[in-house]
C-alpha cells in the first residue's frame, strides 16, 4: 500500500487522522533524505578512491537494491512500476560491472553527485523548512486560540471583537501555511520519481563508454533503458499536469474553502473543548469530536494538535439533546450543553467560534435557528447525446480526418476560445447548424475544431464514461495483468448506456486513426490518453486523490484506442455466458446483504424547480420516452407510452429529464428474465427487505409486505406493483414471487 493522498480540505479540519497521514509523508521524506545522503557519500568515495572502487560500487549497488519507492495512491502505473524497479536494475548492472573489473568514470561528480545534492538541498531542504514553519504556526495558532477562548464574556464588546479579528487572522495564516506545506510535501514525493532516478540513469550511461567490456553490457541494458526513459518522460509529463491541477485546487481552497469540503460520513466533525469538573475547579480539555445524525452517535477523542500530541482513548455516546448555553450562565464563550442517553449529567462543550457553535447545534438539532449554508451547484450542460450531438461530433471527426489528420500536435494545441464558442453555438442552434461548413479551411482551423470537440464532450451533463462506472474503469486500469485490464474494460464498456457506448465507439475509431498517423502528427496513443483521459473519465468530486488517478484514466483511454475493434465490435465473454446470469447473481447477493433502496440504476427526474415552458417540457419528455422505447416494437410503443403518466411527477420534475441509461436486451425481453414471470398475467410477490421510497414513483414497504399485480417495469432492475391501491416501482432484488 502506497502513501495516502493528503487532501487540502483536511488542512481545515486538522484531524488526528490527517496528522497521522502527514506524518507518514514526513517519515518517507526523512528516509529519502537519508538515502540520498548515503548515495552521495558512496558516489564521492567511488570517484576519489580507485583502490576502494570495488567495495564502494558494491555498497552503492546494495543501497539501490534495498530502497523501495512509495508512491501516492493505492496502485502504480506501468511507468511507475518500471521506475520503481529501475533501482534494482541499476544495482544488477553495477554488480556486473564490478565482476568485469572495470574502472570508475571520471565525470561521475557532474552527472551524479551534483544533481542529487541539488535535489536534496532545493527540494527536501525546502520541505524541511516548510515543516518547521508549519510546526511553528501550529504552536502559535493553538496558543492564541486557547488564550482567546479564555477571554471572559463580560469584557467590553469592542475588546472581544478585536480579539475575534486577531484570532481569525492567525487562523487564516495557519490554514495557508498548512495548505502550502501539504502541497510542498506531495510535490517532493512526486518529483523524486524522476529527478532522483535521472541522475542515476545518466551516471550509468556514462559508465558504458569508459569500461572495456561495457559494450556488451550496454547492449543488454538497452531495452530496459529505452523503457525506463519513456517511463520517466511519461511520469514527468503526468507530473506537470498533476502538479498544475493540485496547485489549482489549492488556490481554490484558499479562495473559498467552504465550497471544496471533503464529503464526509460524519454529519459534523471538528475540535471542541469539553468541560471536566473536578472537586472545586473545572478544566477545559481539547477533544476531536464527530457526530453522525442517523444513529445520533457522538465520538470524542482526546487530542491536542500541538507538536508531539498523543491521541487519547475514544469515547462514544448516543445524543439525547443539545441546548445552547446562555452567555450569562458561564464565563466561557461559544458554549452549549449536550445530554447523553446512556450516561447521566450534562456535558458542556465550547466551540471554536460562534459560527462553529451554530453549525454543531444545527447538526445536533439544537435549539438554535437552522440555516442552510449549502449552495446548490447546478451545472447543467447544454450538450446532449442526441441526434444533434452525434451529428456535431461526426462533422468534427470528418473535418479532422479529411484535412487535418497530419497536423502536428493534433488535439494538444488549443484553439482560440471565442472561435470555439462561436462554432459550437452555431452547430447547436437548429436554425444555423445547416449553414456551418466545418470542412472550410479558410473559416475554421483544425485546432478550433479539435478544441470544439473536446469542449462539447466536457459540456455533457456527465462524463461520456459516466460517474457510475468511473471507479470501475480506474480499478480495471490498476490490474497487474494487461489481458485482465482489457477484459475488464471490455466488460464495463458494454454496461454503459447505449448512446454513450455508440459515441465512445465513434470517438475511439477516430482516435485510433489519429494514432496511426503519429509519425506525422506526433500524437501517439499515450499522448491521446493524456488529452482525452480527464475529459472522458472526469471524477464527480475534485480532490487530490482524484487528480492522482488521472494517470490511470489515461491508461484506460490508451487501452480503448489500441483495442477498439475488439472492445466495441464483440460481446465480452462474461456477458455471453447466459443472458440472465447477471440478474441471478444480483438476486443471490441480495440474500446475503440487501442493497440500498436508493441505488437506482438510472435517474429519471431531478426535482430542481425551473420556469421552462410546457412546450419545452413536453418536447424533452417525448424525446426521452422515444429514446427509451427505440428497441421495442410499434405495438409495445403504443401500450407503453401512456404509462409515463403513472410516474406522478410534478411539472418541475418533467422539465429536467436526464438521459436514460440503455438496458441490456436480456432485461427488456421478459423471456430471458428468470426471476420475473414470463406470462402476461401479473403475479403476487413478497418483500424480502424493507425499503423507503426516495421518489414519488416508488413504493415504501417493510419486510413481508405482499404486492399485487407485480409485472416487469421499463426500468432495469425494477418492477411495478400495487400496494394498498397505489401503483409504483419496487426494487427487483428486494422481492420474491409467490
Amino acid at each position: 500500500m502506497g502513501l495516502p493522498a493528503l487532501e487540502f480540505s483536511d488542512c481545515y479540519l486538522d484531524s488526528p487522522q490527517f496528522r497521522e497521514r502527514l506524518k507518514s509523508h514526513e517519515l518517507e521524506l526523512d528516509k529519502t533524505n537519508k538515502f540520498i545522503k548515503e548515495l552521495i557519500k558512496d558516489g564521492k568515495a567511488l570517484v576519489q578512491s580507485l583502490n576502494n572502487m570495488s567495495s564502494a560500487k558494491r555498497k552503492f549497488a546494495e543501497s539501490l537494491n534495498e530502497f523501495k519507492f512509495q508512491c501516492i495512491g493505492d496502485a502504480e502505473t506501468d511507468d511507475e512500476i518500471c521506475i520503481a524497479r529501475s533501482l534494482q536494475e541499476f544495482a544488477g548492472v553495477l554488480k556486473n560491472l564490478e565482476d568485469e573489473r572495470t574502472r570508475m568514470i571520471e565525470n561521475a561528480s557532474d552527472v551524479l553527485i551534483t544533481p542529487l545534492e541539488r535535489f536534496r538541498k532545493e527540494q527536501i531542504g525546502t520541505a524541511k523548512e516548510a515543516r518547521k514553519k508549519y510546526e511553528k504556526e501550529t504552536e502559535k495558532y493553538c496558543s492564541v486560540l486557547e488564550k482567546h477562548l479564555n477571554l471572559s464574556s463580560k469584557k467590553k464588546e469592542s475588546h472581544l471583537l478585536e480579539a475575534d479579528t486577531q484570532v481569525d487572522q492567525v487562523r487564516q495564516h495557519f490554514y495557508e501555511v498548512s495548505l502550502e506545506y501539504v502541497f510542498k510535501v506531495q510535490e517532493v514525493q512526486e518529483r523524486k520519481m524522476f529527478e532522483f532516478v535521472e541522475p542515476l540513469l545518466a551516471f550509468l550511461q556514462g559508465l558504458f563508454t569508459f569500461y572495456h567490456h561495457g559494450y556488451e553490457l550496454a547492449k543488454d541494458f538497452s531495452h530496459f533503458k529505452t523503457e525506463l526513459t519513456i517511463s520517466i518522460q511519461n511520469t514527468r509529463n503526468r507530473f506537470e499536469g498533476t502538479r498544475s491541477e493540485v496547485e489549482c485546487l489549492m488556490k481554490k481552497m484558499k479562495e473559498n474553502p467552504d465550497e471544496h469540503k471533503t464529503i464526509s460520513p460524519h454529519t459534523m466533525q471538528g475540535y471542541l473543548f469539553v468541560q471536566e469538573k473536578r472537586s472545586f475547579v473545572s478544566t477545559w480539555v481539547k477533544h476531536y469530536c464527530t457526530y453522525q445524525r442517523e444513529p445520533k452517535r457522538v465520538t470524542i477523542v482526546l487530542f491536542d494538535q500541538k507538536s508531539g500530541g498523543k491521541v487519547g482513548e475514544e469515547e462514544t455516546f448516543i445524543l439525547k439533546s443539545c441546548t445552547r448555553r446562555k452567555s450569562d450562565s458561564i464565563e466561557k464563550r461559544f458554549c452549549f450543553d449536550v445530554e447523553a442517553v446512556d450516561r447521566p449529567g450534562v456535558i458542556t462543550m465550547q466551540a471554536l467560534s460562534e459560527e462553529d457553535r451554530r453549525l454543531w447545534m444545527e447538526a445536533m438539532d439544537g435549539r438554535e435557528p437552522v440555516y442552510n449554508l449549502n449552495r446548490d451547484n447546478q451545472s447543467e450542460g447544454t450538450a446532449q447525446l442526441d441526434s444533434i450531438g452525434f451529428n456535431i461530433v461526426k462533422k468534427f471527426i470528418h473535418a479532422v480526418e479529411t484535412r487535418g489528420i497530419n497536423e502536428q500536435g493534433l488535439y494538444r494545441i488549443v484553439g482560440v476560445n471565442s472561435k470555439v464558442q462561436k462554432l459550437l453555438g452555431l452547430l447547436m442552434d437548429s436554425k444555423t447548424s445547416s449553414e456551418v461548413d466545418v470542412d472550410s479551411a479558410t473559416e475554421w482551423e483544425i485546432k478550433t475544431i479539435t478544441s470544439a470537440l473536446k469542449h462539447y464532450l466536457r459540456m455533457l451533463p456527465g462524463p461520456l464514461m459516466t460517474y457510475q462506472f468511473q471507479r470501475s474503469f480506474i480499478k480495471a486500469a490498476k490490474l497487474d495483468n494487461q489481458e485482465a485490464r482489457i477484459s475488464e474494460i471490455h466488460s464495463i464498456i458494454h454496461r454503459l448506456p447505449e448512446k454513450n457506448r455508440q459515441m465512445m465507439d465513434l470517438l475511439m475509431k477516430h482516435l485510433a486513426n489519429v494514432a496511426n498517423n503519429h509519425q506525422q502528427n506526433l500524437m501517439t496513443v499515450a499522448n491521446l490518453g493524456v488529452v482525452f483521459g480527464p475529459t472522458l473519465l472526469r471524477p464527480q468530486e475534485e480532490t487530490v486523490a482524484a487528480i492522482m488517478d488521472i494517470k490511470f484514466q489515461n491508461i484506460v483511454i490508451e487501452i480503448l484506442i489500441e483495442n477498439h475493434e475488439k472492445i466495441f465490435n464483440s460481446v465480452p465473454e462474461s456477458a455471453a455466458v447466459q443472458p440472465n446470469s447477471q440478474l441471478n447473481s444480483r438476486r443471490r447477493s441480495s440474500e446475503c446483504k440487501p442493497p440500498s433502496c436508493s441505488e437506482r440504476p438510472l435517474t429519471l427526474f431531478h426535482t430542481t424547480p425551473t420556469t421552462n415552458k410546457p412546450e419545452k417540457r413536453n418536447r424533452i419528455l417525448n424525446s426521452s420516452a422515444e429514446s427509451t422505447l427505440t428497441n421495442i416494437s410499434a405495438n409495445s410503443i403504443n401500450t407503453a407510452r401512456p404509462n409515463l403518466s403513472s410516474l406522478n411527477c410534478s411539472d418541475s420534475d418533467l422539465e429536467t429529464v436526464v438521459t436514460k441509461q440503455s438496458r441490456p436486451t436480456s432485461l427488456l425481453n421478459p423471456k430471458s428474465r428468470s426471476s420475473i414471470p414470463t406470462s402476461p398475467t401479473a403475479r403476487k410477490a413478497r418483500a424480502l427487505y424493507a425499503c423507503k421510497a426516495e421518489h414519488g414513483s416508488e413504493l415504501s414497504f417493510i419486510a413481508g409486505t405482499i404486492f399485487d399485480n407485480v409485472h416487469p417495469s421499463r426500468e432495469p432492475g425494477w418492477l411495478e406493483g400495487m400496494l394498498e391501491g397505489k401503483t409504483g416501482l419496487i426494487p427487483e432484488n428486494y422481492v420474491e414471487f409467490l
